[in-house]
């Protein structure tokens, strides 16, 4: 039969005491099995069951210097904090987490023993959710005046960037934030123009002047001699605001476990952790990014 097949033939025939058992004068099992043996995956190795999600930046397609000049410019703002901080000022990431859920576990929690790891039910009932517009200070590292509400409109905002600046209503305000479109309205406008004492005419939202376009709009919040102004990260690359940080350790610290039984549990349980945070966790946080590219071209 295999010379049929065109093997060669076993060095040694099997006895009835060897059937069963692999021989090291015969060779023909290792031979005849070595086509369907698997190496094990190297690095680099197609993997058509894998995939992740890639999004090159819109700015950087269209004016991939200018999207240096951005990413350079945050990164100068961060190193630059201490340096407003001595001399009275402020330097802010702020951002919102919106769609923060209050989910309440119909069934306890198992906390973990010897052997099993924490076991947690999978049922739940949905009381509604809350949106976090956040600030964390880049020097202290503290979360400063957070607004927990129903929604992130222009409005709340407006109201949000508001509060954070009465907290020291002469000194000069930088905000780190990405370009929501609320966060370059003509609200915003409107209020750093009234604190800044600029009467200048601001023209009309979709006609002509400062409040022509959402890039005008943006134009005058970044001017750097104004007393309250904006920095802004390039679209698609958030990442750059601090903040997203802290939300990161909001999430796994007070959220990921956690079961409310109402939206005012969920909105203690924030106000709780942030108080929290100020008090024991606060600090700054070390930025060594200064611009250049993560991976060579």
């Amino acid at each position: 039969m295999r010379a049929a097949r065109g093997e060669r033939p076993a060095c040694d025939a099997l006895d009835a005491k060897r059937v069963g058992r692999r021989s090291r004068q015969t060779g023909h099992r290792r031979l005849h099995l070595s086509e369907a043996r698997r190496s094990p995956p190297k690095r680099g190795d197609l993997r058509p069951h894998k995939s992740q999600y890639w999004l090159t930046s819109k700015d950087k397609l269209e004016d991939p210097e200018q999207y240096e000049a951005d990413i350079r410019n945050v990164c100068e703002t961060y190193a630059g904090a201490n340096t407003v901080h001595e001399q009275g000022g402020h330097v802010v990431s702020t951002d919102d987490k919106t769609g923060i859920q209050a989910l309440e576990r119909l069934h306890p929690t198992l906390p973990p023993r010897p052997g099993f790891i924490e076991r947690v039910e999978f049922e739940y009932k949905r009381h509604g959710t809350v949106c976090l517009i956040a600030n964390f200070d880049v020097v202290t590292g503290k979360a400063i005046a957070p607004t927990i509400g129903p929604t992130r409109t222009e409005e709340d905002f407006v109201a949000h960037i508001a509060q954070t600046v009465d907290l020291d209503t002469d000194a000069a305000w930088t905000f780190v934030a990405d370009q929501l479109n609320t966060h370059k309205s003509e609200g915003l406008v409107r209020f750093v123009a009234d604190r800044c004492g600029i009467d200048d005419d601001l023209g009309i939202k979709g006609r002509r002047g400062i409040l022509k376009t959402m890039k005008s709009r943006k134009q005058f919040l970044e001017a750097a001699d104004h007393r309250i102004r904006f920095v802004y990260t390039p679209r698609h690359a958030s990442w750059l605001n601090q903040v997203e940080i802290w939300f990161s350790i909001l999430s796994r610290r007070a959220l990921k476990r956690a079961s409310f039984d109402s939206i005012e549990a969920l909105q203690k349980r924030l106000a709780d952790f942030i108080d929290y945070f100020n008090a024991v966790l606060a600090k700054p946080f070390r930025w060594t990014y200064a611009g250049k590219p993560l991976v060579a071209a």
